[in-house]
């Protein structure tokens, strides 16, 4: 995976993120494309993004940058990421995550923060090893994770 790049989601990639895991019956600690298609359309902070290998849909990844949300982890960060199950492993979840924080350090922020699901098959180790730190806080029993850029 050499020629990984960020686009908008369009209306000719949407069915490519559509396919992304997890999908209704599947049991994956993230919600669904589709969901963060929908929480995008009536959430103006939110950045819905797909990650490309050439022109094939590899990954799906949502921030937010809301500096006057209420909740401070809300402010900037990531709100969902998804790769393919073919694609995994081999970098598209890292590179997502550094597309992010470059668009954080673009925007002039210095920090962004990740939720997620404890437990075994959750994303905690990736999100370590991509360099967040657990700050110690739970969010609706979702572990809280920041990364300082």
């Amino acid at each position: 995976m050499v020629n990984l790049h960020l686009a908008e989601l369009t209306p000719d990639n949407l069915f490519g993120a559509l396919r992304l895991p997890p999908q209704a019956a599947d049991e994956e600690p993230v919600a669904p494309v589709a969901w963060s298609v929908a929480e995008a359309y009536v959430n103006p902070t939110a950045w819905p993004r797909v990650v490309l290998d050439g022109d094939e849909v590899v990954g799906f990844v949502m921030a937010n940058w809301n500096p006057d949300e209420e909740i401070p982890e809300f402010r900037a960060g990531i709100w969902r990421l998804n790769v393919a199950r073919e694609a995994r492993m081999r970098g598209v979840g890292r590179f997502a995550v550094d597309q992010v924080a470059e668009e954080a350090r673009r925007r002039g922020l210095d920090r962004i923060t990740v939720l997620w699901v404890p437990g075994p098959d959750g994303p905690e180790e990736f999100y370590l090893r991509c360099g967040f730190r657990k700050t110690g806080d739970h969010l609706f029993g979702e572990v809280v994770g920041e990364l300082l850029l």
